[in-house]
């Protein structure tokens, strides 16, 4: 492993060496890694003042959260613009898997069975294990490419987004309703087996939590250095694709009720057409998970039919798989105040907009800002555009209501 700004002082020369005096080359790998400058993308020197000293990043933001940064900016090719406010995001992803293993030793009063071909497994289930085998696939083959950013970002990906934001999510009622149907226990399986290899994938970029967290598992007793890697598993890909449809209706009915100003948990009726018999049983069988997270107090679902009065629109799913969405809100929004609300929400948004446009066509700034804080700038911009686009979706909603 060597910088590229060293490789005839050191590789080529080391190479060199040993065919001269060895008859062999040294090694046959290069991991040739980015060289570290400052978040302006200048090269760290002590004249500047711009070095980063990476024991004062550890002890403000700990040693895992640091490897971590540095493994997922480490792009192939490209140098790591390095700045504590990077550092500090990922020391929020340590605080997630930690509060994760917490969640998940909190439900734990007793043994936990392992996963076997017999644990009778839910839709969410099935999901997040089809995608724990993804990720494993996907983690090993970046690792055994050297591309380590690729592996830390599905990683990232995995735990925040699929396993924390919707698993974890989809369990709850599992874990704390009445458990008539003995769920809590298989889905308290399944959530450690998913934390036991997360752990494991984990590992080579963050040691210290991991081990941590490994030491405090059900049936673990020894370090984590001593277990086996993981191998992706089973996967269910045809349950996990109606999964996710179910995810999509899901989101779906909480943006509508967003872009409408009503309340995530107030119930509504919900009319989904679609000409896919697969998509429609998919749906159905996500009933449950439909009710509890999207607020849904009736869920029709038909081939084909006529759009409810008063009522707002969505899509799921796409080309043979699309669903048409309807989510009546007759009772729930007032048109005329809704109206005023969103068109004053619209002219903010736009004020803005223009502003922050204006000042990134401004060719003085591009040229005197630090890149860092231009990339900030087009971030906010475009994050105005799609705050635009929702709120114009929500008035073109309430137009189509008072026609």
């Amino acid at each position: 492993s060597t910088s590229f700004d060293i490789i005839f002082f050191w590789v080529a020369r080391m190479i060199m060496m040993g065919l001269k005096f060895m008859d062999n080359v040294p090694f046959r790998d290069v991991y040739i890694h980015a060289l570290i400058r400052d978040s302006q993308g200048q090269k760290m020197s002590k004249s500047k003042g711009n070095v980063i000293d990476p024991l004062v990043m550890i002890e403000e933001f700990g040693t895992d959260a640091f490897r971590f940064t540095l493994a997922v900016l480490a792009a192939q090719g490209r140098d790591i613009k390095l700045a504590p406010e990077r550092i500090e995001g990922y020391r929020n992803f340590c605080n997630k898997l930690w509060n994760l293993t917490r969640f998940t030793l909190l439900n734990i009063d007793g043994p936990v069975a392992p996963l076997t071909q017999d644990t009778p497994l839910s839709g969410a289930d099935k999901w997040i294990l089809t995608r724990l085998s993804a990720t494993i696939t996907g983690v090993t083959e970046a690792l055994e490419t050297y591309r380590f950013d690729e592996a830390a970002r599905l990683l990232y990906g995995f735990v925040w987004h699929e396993l924390c934001d919707w698993y974890v999510e989809l369990s709850k009622k599992d874990l704390h309703g009445e458990d008539e149907e003995g769920r809590k226990e298989t889905c308290l399986t399944v959530l450690t087996s998913v934390l036991r290899d997360t752990v494991k994938l984990l590992h080579p970029f963050m040691p210290f939590i991991t081990e941590e967290i490994h030491s405090f598992l059900p049936g673990e007793s020894g370090s984590l250095l001593a277990e086996t890697y993981p191998e992706a598993g089973k996967r269910f890909d045809e349950e996990a694709r109606g999964m996710e449809l179910v995810m999509e209706l899901i989101k779906a009915v909480r943006n509508i009720k967003t872009d409408m100003n009503v309340k995530i948990k107030t119930p509504v009726p919900v009319y989904c057409f679609s000409k896919d018999k697969s998509s429609r049983e998919h749906l159905l069988k996500g009933l449950t998970y439909i009710e509890n997270l999207a607020g849904v107090k009736e869920l029709i679902v038909k081939e084909s039919g006529s759009a409810p009065a008063d009522s707002v629109s969505a899509r799921a799913g796409e080309g043979t798989a699309l669903v048409e969405i309807f989510v009546p809100m007759e009772g729930l929004v007032d048109v005329e105040v809704e109206s005023r609300r969103l068109g004053k929400a619209l002219e903010k948004v736009n004020k803005e907009y223009e502003s922050l446009k204006k000042k990134l066509s401004n060719k003085a700034f591009l040229d005197k800002a630090p890149e860092e804080i231009v990339t900030k700038e087009k971030a906010k911009l475009q994050t105005l555009l799609e705050k635009k686009a929702s709120i114009e979706a929500g008035l073109s909603r309430l137009s189509s209501k008072k026609n």
